[in-house]
């Protein structure tokens, strides 16, 4: 029998994906809008890709999610931010 418990102490720390902003929120430049793990949404207009995948704007702008070749696509259309 063992005299100890297990508990292996390898747990990882969360990593919080997702969709931040959705659809007809408004954005400003830098804003990250869907962590992920993969390109399961690919940007589109007014977005980039950071090399963890990662969908941030780069336009001031609203997020709009639409589809192309059967892939989910996200897009921010631009719109002056007023403060």
């Amino acid at each position: 029998m063992a005299r100890k418990k297990q508990g292996n102490g390898r747990d990882s720390n969360p990593k919080y994906r997702g969709t931040k902003v959705f659809e007809g929120q408004r954005v400003k430049a830098g804003n990250i809008i869907v962590r992920q793990k993969g390109t399961k949404i690919l940007p589109g207009k007014g977005t980039s890709i950071g090399r963890d995948y990662t969908i941030f704007s780069v336009v001031d702008g609203i997020v709009e999610f639409t589809e192309r070749n059967g892939k989910k696509v996200v897009n921010v259309n631009p719109v002056p931010f007023s403060s």
